[in-house]
């Protein structure tokens, strides 16, 4: 048996007027076609899970979306992604839909596809380069062992932060504090953004 989400209910009571109709049809039509489907909200908008992710939906201010999660493999050429962040395009009225035959079968493939297990390849993402520090920041941090010790020992994504920071500076004199500041910084041990987290 399926599950509702009382938080899906809440997102479509606070969505726009013309989005209300919407969610409402395309949670139902989803239900009907998967009974077994669980709600929940991932990424802040709701979505429908079936032995792993089956789709989600979504409301902005002029349309809602809705996508498969292995939409390649549902939908294959059928899927609009360039036009709104689902893969049926921009829906700004319950007629937009698909017919609810074709609706049923997308989720019904998509059910067969988690049922066999079966995951989308993703492109791999490229490697970052390695950060490669200015002579200049690096001669800073040989003045503070501390400094120098936690830098090394930073993620590449927090030495890429303050190589950023401080390169990015327009003049010398904001370079030059920004450079001090960062010393401080990271003698304490903090990444670049400590400020912002938690």
């Amino acid at each position: 048996m399926g599950r509702k989400d009382p938080r899906v209910d809440e997102y479509i009571a606070k969505s726009a007027d013309f989005a209300r109709p919407i969610l409402t049809e395309l949670r139902a039509r989803v239900h009907a076609a998967c009974p077994g489907v669980e709600e929940t909200m991932k990424w802040s908008v709701p979505h429908f899970d079936y032995k792993g992710m089956l789709a989600g939906m979504a409301a902005f201010k002029q349309h809602c979306a809705f996508g498969f999660w292995k939409a390649s493999l549902v939908m294959g050429g059928a899927a609009k992604a360039d036009d709104a962040m689902g893969h049926f395009g921009r829906i700004t009225r319950v007629s937009d839909l698909p017919p609810k035959k074709v609706f049923r079968d997308y989720v019904r493939k998509a059910m067969a596809l988690n049922d066999a297990g079966v995951k989308v390849e993703r492109a791999a993402k490229a490697p970052k380069r390695a950060v490669t520090a200015p002579g200049y920041i690096t001669a800073a941090l040989g003045k503070n062992k501390k400094a120098l010790a936690t830098f090394d020992a930073f993620s590449p994504s927090h030495r890429r932060e303050y190589v950023q920071w401080i390169t990015e500076a327009r003049t010398d004199a904001t370079r030059t504090r920004r450079l001090d500041q960062a010393i401080e910084w990271i003698a304490e041990g903090k990444p670049r953004n400590w400020k912002y987290m938690k």
